[in-house]
């Protein structure tokens, strides 16, 4: 059974399910209360769908009743009209000997039963008859005309449509006999029918791989984190905007690219063409990474795609294209197209699939303070962090100057010091370590001494 309301999709469905029994060479029988077969096939051509060898048994009405309708003045409609339905449909059935058949607004045959009783008992007749005759049955309920529970218990699997201002969402609420992935999962209804987007489930992925550290060849940066980031783990990449986040995120790509490692950037925010831009202008030779299939920036509208397409993006990446380094710019972006939904839970889906996966990810969090109290992110996501390196803003001499440091590193001891952040023609740098001032992650630090650079 698919239920739903007007427009969400049950009809595509069934195109679907029939369209797939012509490939397997399966017959197939389509009955229709509402829609005409005309515009039931011309929808589907419309769609991309070959339903030329699917039989279609036409209940719905005609202009031809209307005109020639007379009234019933003895016997009400229903137990007029119930008779020759149900032997069009035996005929129709014992003819075509369907393997498979699609019963498109099974709820109209309400309308010639005497009473919500005499309705199921009519409705259980005709899917039992089905399927003692091997069909499998897909049959569709206009939940918006009416209670349907009577139909959820009669049917083996419920499947709920549902079209939200926010969205598109599949659930599966029964499955009879088999489990099944519950919850929502995104539906997307197009020019080439309906897809699916399902919720991803890390515990479900996994590979072997060893957490060999990864440096970013910053010879610095990786003294400080006693030889680089480890594969398989999660870091975030901290602080506010124009500090100096992704070309750090980009330094480390470009390390994995000489490696022979695949990388992949997603950017929510700045486009392609201008993070290409602004890593030319700093040595960081990205137009010949993506030349040479070591990386690719992916521009994702986050309005225009949910959570759980882009997880499957991301998926295709890692499984089909052998990607190692995923770089998600930014967070903040990645949350508008949760469209309400909780950032967290989709994220940390994301995040440790890609972790079981053996891919290092990179995290780019905005926060919006410049200065004042140390915040790591605004969103509550920093749990999920096996390491977290923070840039900040200092004020220093009158003039504002960048520091980063590391604030965690779980597989392995870093050094807690803080350092010079310079971003030149020749790339990310860092420079001696900081000393001689206090209150340093305020923004605002006080000389402790005179400030000195050792």
């Amino acid at each position: 059974m698919v239920r739903g309301g007007p427009g969400s999709g049950k009809t595509i469905l069934g195109y679907h399910f029939l369209s797939s029994a012509v490939q397997r060479g399966e017959t197939a029988l389509a009955i229709t209360f509402g829609e005409s077969e005309g515009e039931l096939r011309r929808n589907a051509r419309m769609l991309g769908f070959n339903l030329d060898a699917v039989t279609f048994l036409d209940l719905s009405p005609s202009s031809k009743q209307f005109a020639d309708q007379s009234p019933y003045d003895i016997f009400p409609p229903s137990d007029v009209e119930r008779e020759p339905t149900t032997t069009r449909i035996r005929e129709a059935v014992e003819k075509a000997k369907p393997a498979r058949v699609f019963v498109d607004g099974i709820t109209q045959l309400r309308y010639l039963a005497n009473s919500p009783f005499q309705f199921r008992k009519e409705a259980l007749s005709l899917l039992r008859f089905l399927c003692d005759l091997d069909c499998t049955v897909l049959f569709s309920s206009e939940s918006n005309e009416g209670p349907d529970e009577d139909l959820q218990f009669i049917a083996d699997g419920v499947l709920n449509l549902m079209a939200e201002p926010a969205g598109r969402n599949l659930m599966v609420v029964k499955f009879r006999g088999s489990d099944f992935r519950s919850g929502l999962h995104t539906l997307r209804l197009s020019a080439r029918g309906m897809e699916v987007f399902p919720r991803l489930l890390p515990d479900e992925f996994a590979v072997d791989f060893e957490p060999e550290q990864l440096a970013f060849d910053i010879a610095e940066l990786d003294q400080m984190l006693h030889g680089g980031l480890e594969r398989g783990t999660i870091t975030i990449l901290t602080g506010p905007s124009g500090v100096g986040k992704s070309t750090l995120g980009m330094q480390f790509v470009r390390a994995a690219a000489a490696r022979g490692e695949r990388s992949v950037v997603y950017l929510f925010e700045e486009w392609r063409e201008s993070l290409v831009r602004r890593c030319e202008a700093i040595s960081i030779p990205v137009r010949s990474m993506m030349e040479g299939d070591r990386l690719d920036v992916v521009h994702v509208e986050p309005l225009h795609f949910t959570a759980d397409e882009f997880a499957l993006m991301v998926r295709r990446e890692v499984e089909q294209r052998n990607t190692r380094i995923v770089m998600i710019d930014s967070v903040s972006g990645y949350r508008l197209s949760l469209r309400g939904q909780d950032l967290v839970t989709h994220l940390h889906a994301l995040a440790k699939y890609l972790q079981n996966m053996g891919v290092a990810v990179l995290l780019i969090n905005e926060v919006e303070s410049i200065t004042g109290d140390f915040r790591v992110t605004d969103v509550g996501v920093s749990y999920m962090a096996d390491n977290i390196i923070f840039l900040r803003y200092l004020e220093l001499d009158g003039t504002i100057a960048k520091a980063l440091g590391i604030l965690k590193k779980r597989l392995t001891d870093f050094e807690k010091s803080l350092h010079e952040v310079t971003i030149t023609k020749s790339g990310f740098q860092l420079g001696p370590k900081l000393s001689g001032l206090r209150r340093i992650l305020s923004g605002t630090p006080e000389g402790r001494g005179p400030a000195s650079h050792e």
